[in-house]
């Protein structure tokens, strides 16, 4: 697993790195030496998240930092700091409570995170900070490196990661963990009864398959997550324009969510029955690609009529949820790049949330809010289901026309849970648009802490 680069144990030298708000700054200023204030005061200094200042010593050095934080503060306040404090070692001035410390930490690894796999950025030096003494160094570490295998997968090009490429990741992700990871491939998915993913994937030279991870005791809570893994997206034959395929690469991004989720929960062995299900295709275009027309039998058994062959991840996704079904897990998430109708309403910053459980909804939305993870709730409007009703099939896997798109989507997937418990499905964009402090331009790893923290609190380890 990748650790944070930009943290360590120990420095003989640091940097004090004081934090204010609005409310500690008066008094901080006050305790300053004269010159210091002057400083401060000359430099236009404000205590506000973003703004910082060395403050010299004697003889050109450098007595202290001091960095301006939003009230309450978030991690992202402290994301920009490796990269924009001169290069050397800051410790946390002053007693930091626990919250705080691991913020600071978070941010600060997080602050120095590059995908590198192909050159750039490899050698960039960043500063580094001490760890805080009362930072929670488990939580910080599990979750930098989640968020950076997540980033790593999705980000890297479709030609270095496909169906095989991605299952290969997920058994290094369950040997780390101790867990169990098998996968079914090729024709072995019409053997198994995977139909729909067989016929999503059949097109192209890299084979289809389901990889299907377990971890934890088998009569711990069950909680089930299912990612889709569609490793490029040409839109098959109803094919997409260049301008709508540039970025297909991440349209694995709910399979990358779901494994950095999975390593989360085992490295912080939270009470529950794990299991991870991850239907892994390319959608290519041939001469057995599936087509606008087709009727294809699903593992539920309900028939699918074929709208369009670019609503492809609800297919996959649907024998994959069926399968999760039959086990009537306590808990069962999906994740998946799934709509664009999801962007238009919510953006590329929220993860939209479907959910038929009112108090998982109020639950995750406000832990999602906790850890500065936003998820937006959508309805699961039933009257909707007229939009996806089949000519001669059970149900279209493209809505009628172009409205409430990602509404649709979402009450395809929900013809195919019935046993769970509670399931929450989250239709993410999975990728940062722009470059911010901690948040490069490129994969994003969307609902996962969300739901991790929403874990920890109905599972806690022991």
């Amino acid at each position: 697993m990748t650790k944070p680069r930009t943290l360590v144990s120990t420095a003989q030298k640091a940097i004090p790195l004081h934090l204010v708000d609005e409310d500690s700054f008066p008094s901080w200023l006050k305790a300053q030496s004269t010159e210091a204030r002057t400083w401060v005061d000359s430099n236009g200094f404000a205590p506000k998240a973003g703004h910082r200042l060395m403050v010299p010593g004697k003889g050109g050095t450098l007595a202290l930092a001091v960095c301006g934080m939003a009230s309450p503060p978030e991690h992202w306040d402290f994301a920009a700091l490796p990269a924009a404090l001169p290069n050397g070692t800051y410790r946390l001035a002053g007693s930091v409570g626990a919250a705080l410390a691991s913020k600071v930490a978070l941010g600060w690894a997080l602050g120095g995170y590059a995908f590198t796999r192909y050159g750039n950025g490899k050698g960039k030096e960043y500063s580094r900070l001490v760890w805080p003494s009362r930072a929670d160094r488990g939580h910080v570490s599990r979750t930098y490196t989640a968020i950076a295998l997540v980033r790593d997968l999705i980000t890297t090009p479709a030609a270095d990661l496909g169906p095989e490429e991605l299952a290969t990741a997920a058994r290094e992700v369950a040997r780390s963990g101790g867990a169990k990871c098998r996968v079914i491939v090729g024709d072995a998915l019409l053997k198994r009864n995977y139909p729909m993913i067989h016929a999503v994937g059949r097109a192209s030279l890299r084979q289809p398959r389901l990889i299907d991870l377990s971890w934890g005791p088998a009569r711990a809570p069950k909680v089930t997550l299912v990612g889709k893994g569609v490793c490029f997206d040409t839109g098959g034959l109803d094919l997409k324009l260049p301008a709508g395929m540039a970025l297909m690469k991440k349209d694995m991004g709910g399979a990358a969510v779901a494994l950095g989720l999975a390593q989360m929960i085992m490295d912080a062995k939270l009470k529950v029955r794990l299991r991870v299900l991850i239907p892994a295709v390319e959608n290519s275009v041939s001469a057995n690609s599936f087509r606008p027309g087709d009727v294809l039998k699903s593992r539920k058994g309900i028939t699918v009529e074929i709208g369009n062959t670019d609503a492809e991840g609800r297919l996959i996704l649907a024998d994959a949820l069926a399968e999760a079904d039959t086990e009537k897990p306590e808990l069962l998430f999906d994740f998946a790049t799934l709509t664009g109708a999801a962007r238009i309403a919510v953006g590329p910053d929220l993860a939209a949330l479907f959910t038929h459980d009112d108090k998982l909804a109020v639950d995750l939305s406000r832990l999602g809010a906790t850890v500065s993870d936003p998820v937006w709730r959508l309805p699961l409007w039933q009257p909707y289901k007229r939009l996806i009703r089949a000519k001669v099939g059970d149900i279209n896997n493209a809505g009628e026309g172009r409205m409430a798109g990602a509404i649709t989507a979402a009450l395809f997937l929900d013809r195919f849970v019935e046993r769970a418990s509670a399931w929450a499905h989250f239709d993410i964009y999975g990728w940062s648009p722009r470059s911010l402090p901690g948040r490069p331009e490129g994969g994003e790893a969307q609902a996962m802490r969300a739901v991790f923290a929403l874990l920890a609190e109905r599972y806690p380890a022991s």
